[in-house]
């Protein structure tokens, strides 16, 4: 399914963009503003003048809300018309032309550093909050009352955020809406939502696009995650109702999973909710890439949390089954850096006792296509690997503190504890390229999850079992 998913969730892209525009066309037409030809996809310099004054109109603000509502729509629909380079070359104009005076800026400051009088300084502080900030802010905004206009800005986001990384311009303008996005996206606007096999079918469309941890194979497969014995949750923004921001796919199960193609089989027997005593969260997507850096995942796993407690009140334990999707990257440095060294005495030996069918160091056997359908090879790197894996879960961590991986990052944030250790958990390709199979779980304690939250926060303290500690040891 993921070539014809992808292709048919591209096509929904595609045709959402050209509903988009004709809405807009529409809502600038009813209010009489002038429409002018489509400008050429790379814009032009001559369509730059036309920008120009659709920027300035927008900002002027003559007229009432209605005639705002219909410039902000032409000029979104002018935007939508773009391609790439015209893209760029759009919010390279809004970055620089239509940002911060600061000439202005600096006079205020000024004039607040001469202030005599208590009223003076008041005013002069109003000033200085007013000059601080940008006018294109005040044009974003109004992308607010369209329909589908918070999604728009959300996918200008995701735009400046691939251009921020070379020009500092760029990315002025992407803070200034991140912070902007991040207000309209506060946790108390939104709502979590079950969704099942009868919710919309665009829905369920979008969920196999967005579904970053697991593909979604076929519908059959869609229609297992959506099962009796499965829970699917996702926030919802109330100006984005039909776009997920996050979603949570959860297995009830007996006991902890270990293996995520065992969970994941289509003929594996449907389980009974009521004798289920655990809810695995398996698979966790982010769907908007122009709402990274807000968070609200961590929310997102407490109210779950909470409704499947209300629901199924037998539930006793609440864990993942998770990726490390940043081990491999790290143990290849280390290989490369410190080679054997990293090893045990007992580790070497094991690897030196395989058959002599060439280098029988760690580094050169990983490198190997098919290493891992050795039963032999498999279980004399079963230490060494394990044993680096809980190292690297457990202590390694960033210049900031936090944990290196991010999946362990984002559960410990939540309050979890790191439980366990799993071997062949995930022999897909994208489980062998991200962690040779490996996979772990976080099991979130509910009486703990405060205090784990607490002192990794304020801390950077890891909380893990005794077991996960011996495996690090070795």
């Amino acid at each position: 399914m993921s070539d014809r998913s992808s292709a048919g969730f591209l096509d929904g892209v595609i045709d959402r963009i050209g509903n988009l525009r004709l809405t807009w066309r529409n809502i600038a037409a009813s209010a009489r503003v002038a429409l002018a030809g489509a400008p050429r996809p790379d814009l032009s310099t001559e369509d730059m003048d036309h920008v120009r004054d659709q920027l300035r109109d927008c900002l002027e603000g003559k007229g009432g809300e209605v005639s705002a509502r219909a410039r902000a729509a032409a000029l979104g629909r002018t935007y939508l018309a773009l391609n790439e380079i015209g893209r760029e070359r759009f919010l390279r104009v809004l970055a620089t032309e239509f940002d911060i005076d600061r000439s202005a800026l600096h006079a205020t400051l000024e004039r607040l550093r001469r202030a005599k009088t208590e009223d003076e300084t008041r005013k002069m502080e109003r000033e200085l909050h007013d000059a601080l900030e940008a006018p294109r802010i005040k044009l974003l905004t109004q992308f607010n009352a369209l329909p589908e206009g918070v999604k728009f800005l959300v996918d200008m986001r995701a735009e400046l955020m691939r251009l921020a990384r070379e020009d500092p311009a760029i990315a002025s303008l992407e803070l200034d809406l991140k912070n902007l996005l991040a207000s309209w996206f506060d946790i108390g606007f939104l709502e979590v939502k079950r969704i099942t096999w009868d919710s919309p079918a665009s829905l369920l469309e979008k969920l196999t696009g967005y579904e970053a941890v697991h593909a979604v194979r076929s519908w059959k497969d869609l229609k297992n995650r959506l099962d009796i014995d499965r829970r699917c949750f996702a926030y919802f923004h109330p100006r984005m109702p039909d776009e997920p921001l996050i979603f949570v796919e959860v297995a009830l199960t007996q006991g902890i999973a270990d293996n995520v193609q065992l969970l994941l089989d289509e003929t594996a027997p449907i389980g009974d909710p009521a004798e289920a005593d655990t809810a695995i969260f398996y698979s966790i997507s982010n769907c908007q890439r122009g709402l990274s850096g807000i968070s609200f995942g961590d929310f997102l796993i407490k109210r779950v949390v909470d409704q499947l407690a209300a629901e199924l009140p037998h539930l006793k334990a609440y864990a993942t089954l998770s990726p490390i999707p940043g081990f491999r990257p790290w143990l290849d440095r280390r290989l490369a850096a410190e080679g054997e060294a990293i090893l045990t005495a007992a580790e070497r030996k094991a690897l030196e006792a395989l058959p002599a069918d060439g280098e029988r160091n760690l580094k050169t056997i990983l490198a190997r296509n098919g290493w891992h359908r050795d039963d032999a090879v498999m279980q004399a790197v079963r230490a060494p690997l394990q044993r680096l894996a809980a190292r690297y879960l457990l202590t390694e961590k960033t210049p900031s503190g936090r944990a290196h991986d991010a999946v362990a990052h984002f559960h410990l944030s939540n309050g979890a504890r790191i439980e366990r250790l799993n071997w062949r958990a995930d022999t897909s390709g994208k489980g062998m390229q991200q962690s040779w199979g490996m996979m772990v779980n976080y099991l979130y304690r509910l009486g703990d999850i405060e205090t784990n939250h607490e002192a990794y926060t304020g801390e950077g303290k890891v909380t893990a079992s005794s077991s996960m500690q011996r495996v690090a040891k070795g």
